[in-house]
């Protein structure tokens, strides 16, 4: 019998993975994952943005792991020689509106501990980025940017070396109990074990439900659209670019990012994708539309945002309205810079009441834990998420 079963080899799921062994909590340890590869979903998707934890609710779990996970994540990559940058970020408001928001952001910023805030006018935005455009804005020298699909290599041949398992091409269909564990049904085979930690991301509920859990809230996927820029366009860029997010909503707003390899990022919306997995706009799953129609929180959702809703599927299908939001920031962006697009989907879990959940939620089951919600910033998070799992969990080894 194995000691743990984590299911979903993202970076959530390799990271707590890492952590039970390097904590000694368990020895015997086995990683499933439905796709051929590690970080196939949510983790192979996103910007690659290392995040300094200015915007989190002081208190929350957000707040608290974003910066020790940040801190772990640059160890690892130093010793795994993984190339990182920080190049920082400016959150730019551009009209008076957006003002008290951006206080708020920079309230929350000292609050959490984050370093080196610096206030600009729009005189030193223009100054510090001579791109950019905005009234009023906020320096966070401390973001940066990290290919994340790297991150996940590494940690998989970490694990690996410390005498754990990665099993891809495993589908977890089901779970039953057994004495003092679970057995585990997989498309390669049946698993015992004495604790299943899930980090399914997208599928996260499901699993939980299928381990005989009620989950607290429902996943409803959201589908961010990008656009990468054309060659040439905001070569001169040097920090990330956000506007000043919605309070009322658990997304940052259209931004731009850079990355690693010298390209630009223009996005990403947030639409409602038709499958757990829908990367396009035709992927439409009926079993998947089905379980979203019949949750009551998808129609509690809808009614308190669905002015929003209209306006991101309209963005979606208008480049030169995509492009209008991006020149907000960056007035020298047009239609013609929006070069090959592409897509991510967020798992964002929606509680019975419509209520978009924005911190992360891990729950306990029997013989088992449930990462139920693990957006942005799971991924700069993500070891200390895995810390916070294996510690909460009794020493399983030997």
């Amino acid at each position: 019998m194995h000691d743990v079963v984590v299911v979903g080899a993202g970076i959530v799921g390799l990271a707590t993975a890492r952590a039970l062994l390097e904590e000694g909590r368990a020895s015997d340890i086995v990683v499933i994952e439905k796709e051929p590869t590690v970080a196939a979903h949510q983790t192979g998707h996103n910007s690659g943005v290392i995040h300094s934890g200015a915007y989190y609710r002081p208190g929350s779990k957000k707040a608290e792991m974003c910066l020790r996970g940040r801190q772990q994540l640059m160890e690892f990559c130093d010793a795994e020689s993984i190339p990182y940058r920080i190049c920082g970020k400016l959150i730019v408001a551009t009209n008076r509106d957006e003002l008290p928001r951006l206080a708020v952001i920079r309230e929350r910023a000292v609050a959490n501990g984050v370093q080196g805030l610096r206030d600009l006018d729009a005189a030193a935005i223009k100054q510090t980025e001579p791109l950019v455009e905005g009234i009023a804005g906020l320096e966070v020298p401390s973001a940066g940017i990290v290919d994340y699909k790297e991150v996940c290599r590494a940690l998989a041949e970490d694990i690996r070396r410390r005498g754990g398992r990665i099993v891809t091409r495993s589908k977890l269909t089901g779970i039953r109990g057994r004495d003092r564990g679970l057995t585990l049904t997989t498309d390669s085979g049946e698993l015992d074990t004495r604790l299943l930690v899930n980090c399914a991301g997208l599928h996260s509920d499901r699993i939980a439900r299928m381990a005989g859990l009620e989950p607290a809230a429902q996943i409803i996927p959201f589908r961010g659209e990008y656009f990468w820029l054309r060659a040439g366009a905001c070569a001169e860029l040097h920090r990330l670019v956000y506007p000043v997010p919605d309070p009322a909503l658990p997304f940052l707003g259209v931004h731009l990012t850079l990355t690693l390899h010298g390209r630009v990022e223009a996005g990403p919306n947030a639409v409602y994708a038709f499958a757990r997995e829908g990367y396009h706009r035709s992927d439409l799953e009926a079993g998947d539309i089905a379980e979203t129609l019949s949750f009551p929180g998808f129609w509690s959702m809808a009614r308190q945002h669905w002015k929003t809703g209209l306006f991101e599927n309209y963005r979606s299908f208008d480049r030169e309205r995509f492009a209008a939001d991006v020149s907000r920031l960056v007035p020298s962006v047009s239609a013609q810079d929006l070069a090959e697009p592409g897509a991510g989907v967020r798992a964002q879990a929606v509680g019975r009441d419509g209520r978009l959940i924005d911190d992360f939620v891990i729950q306990v089951g029997p013989r088992s834990v449930h990462v139920l919600n693990a957006p942005s910033p799971a991924a700069t998070s993500s070891f200390a998420i895995g810390s916070e799992i294996a510690r909460s969990i009794p020493a399983l080894a030997g």
